[in-house]
């Protein structure tokens, strides 16, 4: 049974609390009396004086309300006798002294005593949360050197060392996901991240965190309308007429409701930030940045402060529900103009504040939900191919902003019958959360293109030569980043299109020969590459990621067939503009005869792509409806016979290296 401990220790410790309090914690604190308020940030010292101007207002009012009601009373007992007055008026004098020093001091200690709590809450909560993070590093940190040491000592068993490294990644992953689990909040937001980097992480910690796709927290109705009194000024109850109580989704930084606005009866859906990020977004960044320090300080070759930093730049603006309405409505705008065809819906967004977005309410069905799309017709691989066509549009289009974080929860899928009966598809694609955007530079965008190309040709020298423009990625590093880029084994990048290349679907046996080299060190080479790279790369070999694992997800006919020939024609526009801007560098076209056949030979490579594209797209919908393809009534999965899947691969490897061949003409 532990000792006891006495009251002058304890008194110690919680003067030391008090100082751990004022001098670290504090700095994240709003001023307000345990409420967070939009003021500057303030120090407890500064707080504490606050609180105590307010106790001395408190205590000078009791002092005159109470002076008030004696003269009341002495007037009333006038008619008593004068020497009972004179006897008494001494103890009276006394009484009321002590009384006022009584109510002065009470309403002092009270504020004092309201304030060192809020202080000692917020300051517990702190060190809880610093403790659960630095808990599980620890043990992490140590699991990992126990293993590797482990490892050092066997000799002739390499399935050994496998299976004591996979172990360890299990339990490592494990530890982290509860302590994600548990704090919330940015955690969570991390943690979603890591789990669509299987270019990076091992598989045991890429699969372990999946479920924090759709498991985040939900924030209290209460604190809910607290936060939108504060922002607004104004009631929740004073806008609308009808408010959900229960979220209809939650995410990591914000959770949605439904609502009805009262005054013109529009149905719309509120997006609500968690209330606690306000309070806790700070220092979870300084725990961030510090958990990435300290990895790196045991595990030098480990660097992965540069996904710190990135969390430090996008935080703040995905916090920034204003930026996101900003972006909601100037990629609605591009795609109307750009891109019409695409059955693409963004929510109108109303109005938003910091901390509150209100937007038309457009509801569906997750991308994964393949017995959604079967019941309502709808063809797997369209839906592949839009996807194809949104996310290329946003990388190479011209002006075009790029939606950095598409995972399975921010986007939907809705059937629209009325489409069909167009000639259109049957569906709708529904984008949401606009919080992180990047731009993309226009000579980035076009050594982009280039180097696709070069990737879906297997053209090796020049993959390199645009490897380095695009990332300043050289020989050593090359091998890296093409895999990276592409989340395909190396082999498979540098095939010529004929044996198959990037286009050939993935098996089992590339996924597990790729996990095989990340453990067994290539994974050190990758993070210190990762960190040389330009942010905006970082950022799009996510969207590559998410992208593709959506794609994977929806278990298409084509595999990446259709997908890569769909970049290849963004790729082929994007080059073709370039090369119409140095023709005009070079005079008017129609004063120089030299320029005008330059325009012309650029404008029909670029028809001719376009032409069998189009072309291409046909006869694979002819190949649907005539079943060659695949069985397309009631969008069962029934392939045919293995004769009929190689004369098929056959005619599609050779329809792409027709097109790639002709794409190398211009650029």
């Amino acid at each position: 049974m532990p000792a006891q401990t006495s009251f002058p220790s304890q008194l110690a410790a919680l003067r030391r609390l008090q100082t751990l309090n004022a001098h670290v914690y504090a700095p994240l604190r709003r001023t307000g009396t345990g409420r967070i308020t939009n003021g500057s940030w303030t120090c407890a010292s500064c707080r504490s004086s606050q609180l105590s101007a307010s106790s001395s207002y408190n205590s000078t009012l009791a002092r005159r309300t109470f002076s008030t009601s004696s003269k009341r009373y002495s007037n009333q007992s006038s008619n008593r006798s004068s020497s009972s007055s004179s006897n008494t008026s001494g103890k009276t004098n006394n009484g009321r002294r002590t009384m006022l020093l009584a109510a002065g001091g009470g309403a002092a200690a009270t504020a004092g005593l309201l304030a060192f709590g809020d202080d000692v809450k917020y300051t517990y909560e702190a060190v809880e949360r610093t403790g659960r993070v630095a808990t599980a590093l620890a043990a992490c940190v140590n699991d990992y050197r126990k293993t590797l040491n482990a490892r050092e000592k066997i000799e002739d068993d390499p399935e050994e060392k496998q299976r004591l490294l996979r172990e360890c990644h299990q339990r490592c992953a494990d530890r982290t996901l509860e302590v994600l689990e548990k704090s919330g909040g940015i955690f969570i937001k991390l943690g979603q991240h890591l789990s669509a980097m299987n270019y990076l992480l091992p598989p045991e910690w890429t699969t372990t965190f999946i479920p924090l796709q759709d498991k985040c927290p939900v924030s209290s109705f209460e604190s809910i309308e607290r936060m939108f009194l504060e922002d607004t000024g104004t009631s929740l109850w004073d806008y609308f007429s009808e408010f959900s109580r229960e979220p209809i989704g939650a995410a990591s930084l914000a959770q949605v409701h439904l609502a009805t606005i009262k005054e013109t009866g529009q149905r719309v859906a509120v997006k609500v930030q968690h209330p606690s990020l306000q309070r806790w977004a700070p220092l979870d960044m300084r725990l961030t940045a510090t958990t990435f320090k300290t990895l790196k300080y045991f595990f030098p070759e480990y660097d992965l402060e540069w996904l710190s930093s990135e969390v430090e730049i996008s935080l703040p603006k995905e916090l920034d529900f204003t930026c996101e309405a900003e972006n909601a409505r100037r990629t609605a705008a591009h795609f109307a103009q750009a891109a019409p065809q695409l059955p693409l819906l963004i929510p109108d967004v109303l109005w938003a504040k910091q901390r509150l977005l209100v937007m038309a309410c457009e509801s569906g069905h997750r991308l994964d939900d393949l017995a959604y799309m079967d019941s309502h017709g709808i063809n797997r691989d369209e839906v592949s191919a839009t996807l194809a066509h949104i996310f290329n549009e946003m990388i190479f289009g011209e002006g075009a902003p790029l939606h950095c974080d598409p995972h399975g929860g921010n986007i939907a899928i809705r059937h629209n019958p009325s489409k069909s009966n167009r000639g259109m598809s049957n569906f709708d694609i529904i984008l949401y959360d606009h919080g992180l955007y990047r731009d993309i530079p226009l000579p980035l965008r076009r050594s982009y293109a280039k180097l696709w190309l070069a990737i879906i040709d297997g053209d090796v020298p020049r993959m390199k030569q645009y490897a380095y423009e695009v990332a300043g990625i050289g020989e050593d590093k090359f091998p890296l980043f093409a895999s990276a880029i592409t989340g395909r084994d190396f082999i498979n990048v540098v095939s010529a299109t004929k044996s198959g290349g990037v286009m050939k679907p993935k098996e089992a046996s590339e996924q597990k020969s790729m996990s095989t080299a990340l453990q067994e060190g290539m994974i050190v080479d990758l993070v210190q590459m990762l960190g040389q790279v330009p942010r905006i790369i970082l950022l799009i070999l996510k969207t590559n990621d998410l992208t593709r694992a959506l794609d994977e997800s929806l278990h298409t006919r084509q595999g990446p067939v259709r997908q890569f020939l769909i970049l290849a024609r963004y790729c082929m526009r994007t080059v073709f503009y370039e090369r119409l801007e140095e023709i005009r560098k070079l005079g008017s076209v129609w004063s120089n005869p030299n320029n005008m056949v330059m325009l012309m030979g650029a404008w029909w490579e670029l028809a001719r792509v376009e032409v069998k594209v189009q072309v291409f797209e046909l006869w694979l919908r002819v190949k649907r409806a005539l079943g060659l393809g695949g069985n397309v009534l009631g969008q069962q999965q029934v392939p045919v016979g293995k004769k009929g899947q190689k004369r098929l691969a056959k005619e599609v490897e050779r329809e792409i290296g027709e097109l790639v061949r002709e794409a190398k003409a211009t650029v």
